[in-house]
């Protein structure tokens, strides 16, 4: 009996010294890919903003600007997220998991760093890391934040999808929407319009629908590339916004969920809530 307690002891500071030894790795590796992003030039694209005249724009996009952005604004250099909220993985799976995330965007580079803690059974959880650094997208999955379960990056299919969630999501660091040489803004109705995004050889569109309050309240793309079955696939993808609050002089959306479309009908795969917000301004001044 003692002998079994000495090994299974010994075990047990094995597993906690391997956990401890991959939990260091993957929170190094994270502020790694973190500080690159933050490091890492303006594109020229963003180095200067298109300075045309409002009108020269779809009129629901020239009503949100006005709307969300304050006078004499200055583009965002960094956004710091908070989000809390529940995902699941298969639009055919009824369970959903609780998710708490960090979110690092640097605009004036189209980069993104999302890491999510998400809760899979008591006392489990696995840790969750997308990016969109230097035109390459990348994930993770990591249980107890230590082992590697999944990993991919710098695919096509990859890179497109990330760039696609950075510009959905720009609704949360507005400045980044505002027309330039990456952005281009097309009309299609007085509540739809349609952005295209340029990075690099890189290009995504959307549409962006707005409500008679002037604010963005969906995205969609009828062909956003997404794992499904091991395989990657173009399906239609859409996302809602609401619940509008003030944030560093700038209106932005608290609560969203997101989705795809399977035998026409539109499935959510994420909803959240962002509870915390705050940016960093770059020097340039811009004017709605």
């Amino acid at each position: 009996m003692n002998s079994l307690l000495v090994v299974g002891g010994v075990f047990a500071l094995a597993v906690i010294l391997l956990l401890s030894i991959g939990l260091d790795r993957q929170r190094r590796s994270t502020s790694q890919i973190i500080a690159t992003l933050l490091a890492a030039p303006p594109i020229e694209a963003h180095r200067s903003v298109d300075v045309r005249p409002l009108d020269s724009l779809p009129a629901p996009v020239a009503r949100y600007l006005v709307h969300v952005l304050p006078d004499g604004w200055r583009p965002i250099g960094v956004a710091r997220l908070s989000q809390v909220g529940e995902l699941r993985t298969d639009i055919k799976k009824e369970r959903w998991s609780r998710f708490e995330a960090t979110q690092t965007v640097v605009p004036p580079v189209n980069g993104f760093v999302w890491n999510a803690q998400v809760g899979i059974a008591p006392l489990l959880h696995v840790r969750v890391l997308d990016a969109y650094v230097g035109g390459q997208g990348s994930g993770r999955v990591s249980l107890l934040s230590a082992l590697t379960v999944a990993r991919g990056c710098g695919r096509h299919e990859i890179n497109s999808g990330s760039l696609h969630r950075y510009l959905a999501e720009a609704v949360w660091y507005p400045t980044a929407l505002w027309p330039s040489a990456a952005i281009q803004w097309t009309a299609i109705s007085d509540t739809k319009a349609f952005v295209t995004l340029t990075h690099g050889a890189l290009t995504v569109s959307l549409d962006f629908c707005f409500n008679d309050a002037d604010e963005v309240t969906g995205i969609y793309s009828p062909a956003r590339w997404g794992r499904f079955g091991g395989e990657y696939v173009q399906a239609p993808w859409e996302g809602h916004f609401r619940s509008y609050e003030e944030r560093d002089g700038m209106l932005v959306p608290t609560e969203g969920d997101v989705g795809w479309y399977s035998s026409g009908t539109w499935q959510s795969v994420w909803r959240g809530k962002v509870v915390e917000a705050s940016y960093e301004f770059a020097r340039h001044m811009g004017s709605a």
